[in-house]
């Protein structure tokens, strides 16, 4: 069956006549110029969308250095005093390093030296490494690592305004949903404290664009496309990789069913065996360190970090930086739990996606996303249920010497294939955190066409709610220590330098004990690898072949206390002859503040001395807070 021919247009240009300005409908042609020169050519539009989207980005980037300050004056060369941080510093340093190098990122012979650990578990982030690697080569390490953590906020918050895109029409809403996620305190609060969950965040809202976008037309190229943010997840951050894997599963199954032809399979597949092929070294080294065992954490740590009633809607904690302590009061009632993050929609954003939900409910996928948002906050409250800072068990079932409940489906979840890894509850809040910021877009959107000076209103009340600055009095540590370094970064040989309080660090047993965060720091300056470890994962075998060097041995019963024998220090002496160990950094009790775990009482350092001064050592030097001897 032919196509019909347009009226006027030639049968052999069916398909490809263009249509001008005269054939929009409200316009008019235009009267044929009776100049005797040629016709002046049309005037390019100055503005492009191009424009748009770069301003759109640059101020939710600078929206996202203003609701997180001071953390951009860190820039200068401080950091929070946290080893978390320093682990950060350290993984972008050691990526961009092997990646100079040509050498395998997921296993490294610089931390428990001379052993060594594998990183498939760690937060290695080695996309983020990948990307940053330039600027890690040419400024250093702790200038990536602060340039990525001022820009989490905003890429997060123009992620949703691109998904919101699909959704809203006009501009408000899309504007008014990033704002809510990406600036939220959820989201802000994991760029102060875990680079990794931060930029997970980003890719969920990714996800969804992409997996939305292969529903309005299957090809290939759309599939190829979600694979690789499905694929970019798993190098960023494994727990928002599961995300973002249930979101477009959310997504794309019910489609599937209902549309099931050739080309939709054909962009699924595409889909899936892009993400595979761009995840498939970290799962090679993720299934390599899995045979252990020991990735499923125990039940107190599936109940420790988890989200709580009422806190999930209750006013955001930021409200106690402006002096409205009693409005956040209710996180101060289980500090413990803001040691991972804090899940809470905040007061605003709630009231806003509620509205949204209620002015599009005839929208099929607005009651899909109020779904996804109830659903998820439920799962975020854990194995447990926390009210009013009490904490419940209905129908307990025991889990090793801890209680679950059977009422709380995140229990269920966790004894799901794979998913006995996933011990952070409350991460699962931010799978309601996007479907409530997409709601409150559409709220935003309503009041725009039917009371849009309320818009300012909830500006000015969501700018309360958003953004984190860091804990009250939160130390902060310089990212070099030249005094101390200088000398051991002119030393070339390779040797081990030992910092003591000495330990391999993570769940779920570690060895000995956390040393100061500004050693892993170092250790990207001077480039000797270190006798600790600190990890998201203390590997079995690592710290089984640890124990054997007796002079790391001496080091933990030293620090616990327990009397050396001379048998220990002559075992030790005799360690030392293979061990290479150049450097012992002995940080003092200033540094107590900024330690993992508490660093030996005062009573200990002497101990600490004459055990180091017994198995071959002497003082050589000390500066800020450290004692530094040689073999």
């Amino acid at each position: 069956m032919s196509e019909p021919r347009a009226p006027g247009v030639p049968a052999t240009d069916v398909g490809t006549a263009t249509v001008g300005p005269s054939d929009r409908p409200g316009t008019q042609a235009r009267p044929p110029s009776r100049g005797r020169g040629p016709a002046p050519r049309p005037r390019r539009p100055r503005w492009r969308p191009w424009m748009a989207e770069a301003l759109v980005l640059a101020g939710f980037l600078a929206a996202g250095v203003l609701v997180t300050w001071p953390r951009a004056a860190y820039l200068a060369g401080r950091m929070p005093a946290n080893s978390d941080q320093a682990q950060y510093v350290w993984n972008l340093w050691w990526v961009a390093h092997q990646l100079a190098h040509l050498g395998n990122p997921w296993f490294t012979s610089r931390l428990a030296a001379p052993v060594g650990i594998p990183l498939g578990f760690d937060t290695l982030t080695p996309l983020l490494g990948a990307v940053m690697a330039p600027v890690t080569l040419i400024f250093g390490p702790s200038a990536s690592y602060g340039l990525l953590v001022i820009a989490m906020p905003g890429l997060a918050s123009y992620a949703m305004y691109r998904l919101a895109r699909l959704w809203l029409a006009g501009w408000a809403g899309p504007l008014a949903a990033g704002a809510f996620f990406g600036l939220s305190t959820m989201e802000t609060f994991q760029a102060w404290t875990h680079l990794h969950t931060a930029a997970g965040a980003v890719l969920l809202p990714l996800t969804m664009e992409a997996a939305v976008r292969l529903r309005r037309g299957a090809t290939v190229r759309r599939g190829v496309v979600l694979g690789v943010v499905a694929g970019a997840a798993v190098l960023v951050d494994q727990e928002f990789a599961v995300l973002a894997m249930i979101l477009a599963a959310l997504l794309l199954i019910p489609w599937l069913v209902r549309h099931h032809g050739a080309a939709e399979l054909r962009a699924v597949a595409a889909s899936a065996v892009t993400a595979v092929v761009i995840a498939l070294p970290q799962l090679i080294a993720m299934a390599q360190e899995a045979g252990d065992g020991s990735l499923a954490p125990g039940a107190a740590v599936y109940a420790r970090y988890t989200a709580a009633l009422p806190g999930l809607f209750a006013p955001s904690p930021r409200l106690a930086s402006y002096g409205m302590t009693g409005l956040a009061s209710i996180y101060q009632a289980r500090p413990s739990m803001s040691i991972e993050g804090i899940a809470t929609f905040g007061v605003v954003l709630t009231v806003v996606a509620v509205l949204g939900l209620a002015v599009s409910w005839r929208r099929r996928s607005a009651r899909l996303l109020g779904v996804l948002w109830l659903g998820s906050a439920i799962l975020a409250l854990g194995p447990v249920l926390y009210l009013g800072g009490r904490q419940y068990t209905p129908l307990p079932i025991g889990h090793g010497n801890k209680r679950m409940s059977l009422l709380m489906p995140y229990t269920w979840l966790i004894h799901l294939p794979g998913l006995a890894a996933f011990r952070e509850a409350d991460r699962l809040a931010f799978l309601g955190l996007a479907a409530a910021a997409l709601l409150a877009g559409a709220g935003v959107d309503w009041l725009r066409r039917h009371a849009w000076p309320l818009i300012i209103v909830v500006a000015v009340l969501g700018a309360l709610e958003a953004g984190w600055s860091g804990w009250p009095g939160q130390p902060t540590m310089p990212t070099t220590l030249p005094a101390v370094d200088r000398p051991i970064a002119a030393d070339h040989s390779g040797s081990i330098v030992v910092d003591v309080p000495y330990g391999i660090l993570g769940d779920p047993k570690p060895y000995g004990v956390g040393t100061a965060p500004p050693a892993q720091v170092l250790a990207t300056a001077d480039g000797h690898p270190r006798a600790f470890s600190y990890g998201a994962k203390a590997v079995p075998t690592t710290v089984a072949r640890i124990k054997h060097h007796a002079f790391y041995a001496g080091l933990v019963a030293v620090w616990q206390g327990q009397p050396i024998t001379p048998a220990m220090i002559a075992a030790a002496r005799t360690d030392l002859q293979t061990l290479h160990a150049g450097w012992v950094l002995v940080w003092l009790h200033r540094w107590q503040q900024y330690a993992h775990m508490p660093l030996p009482p005062v009573y200990h350092y002497p101990a600490i001395f004459r055990y180091l001064t017994e198995t071959g050592f002497h003082f050589d030097y000390q500066a800020d807070g450290v004692a530094v001897y040689r073999p």
